[in-house]
């Protein structure tokens, strides 16, 4: 099973445009940038989006991906389902998972391409591409929105999801001891009703006793990538998780 971190930026990407701060200024200057957030897990010859980002397009024809089994939405924010749009004429009937409130909001954008929604309940293990995936609530106010479980072969990989530092109970128990924890936080402090900070991210992921912890949907209120790195636990576009048999490694 591999993961890939398609885009680690929030929902303006790094740089933004029109902003000229030190972060976005390095991001034009050294030619990095965040893309908008997606997470690719393949297996079995096979690929699966959590997410898809304004900036799918360009996402998939940097990885080579010709084509998509399988998608799954946490939740109606534009910046986490917008790029669907991207399979119009090139792909249909691509199977989307999700709760019955998260694809009714997004289905209210969607009626121009055909897909096939399927309904799943939180807290109930479904099969995709030979892999177990649950669902579970997390906090991201107004909206609905879930965090995703994945297991293979013994590990287990979790995928926060937008959401604020009040997770639910039974959430926090789906979550427990993941092998990789990719969780979002927008900044290195601060309040947010709908996100957490790094520090917040942090305290969560000690919480949940994860093994390896990755930062995403990262804004550009951390320093420059190459200056933020020897002190959070960032990640960047492309990063690349091989789990193989008995062994982890990146």
């Amino acid at each position: 099973m591999r993961v890939t971190l398609l885009g680690t930026g929030d929902s303006t990407g790094t740089p933004i445009i029109g902003c000229h701060c030190k972060t976005c200024e390095d991001a034009r200057r050294k030619g990095w940038e965040r893309k908008r957030f997606s997470v690719m897990i393949q297996n079995e010859g096979k690929t699966l989006l959590v997410d898809t980002s304004p900036d799918m397009r360009r996402q998939l024809l940097d990885m080579n991906v010709d084509s998509v089994d399988a998608v799954i939405w946490t939740h109606c924010h534009f910046d986490h389902f917008g790029g669907f749009g991207n399979f119009y004429r090139v792909q249909s009937n691509v199977k989307v998972y999700s709760t019955q409130k998260i694809h009714d909001d997004i289905g209210k954008f969607m009626g121009f391409i055909e897909y096939k929604p399927i309904e799943v309940e939180c807290y109930e293990p479904f099969e995709i591409i030979g892999l177990r995936v649950t669902l579970f609530d997390v906090n991201h106010p107004p909206v609905n929105a879930v965090g995703v479980k994945i297991e293979w072969n013994g590990y287990k990989v979790v995928i926060s999801g937008d959401t604020n530092i009040d997770i639910p109970k039974m959430s926090l128990e789906e979550m427990e001891e993941p092998d990789l924890f990719v969780v979002e936080a927008l900044a290195p402090r601060g309040r947010f009703k709908k996100h957490m900070n790094a520090e917040e991210a942090l305290i969560l992921a000690r919480k949940i006793r994860a093994r390896k912890t990755i930062l995403t949907h990262v804004g550009h209120f951390f320093p420059p990538h190459d200056i933020a790195v020897r002190r959070w636990p960032i990640g960047y576009d492309y990063q690349t998780f091989e789990f193989k048999e008995a062994k982890f490694f990146e």
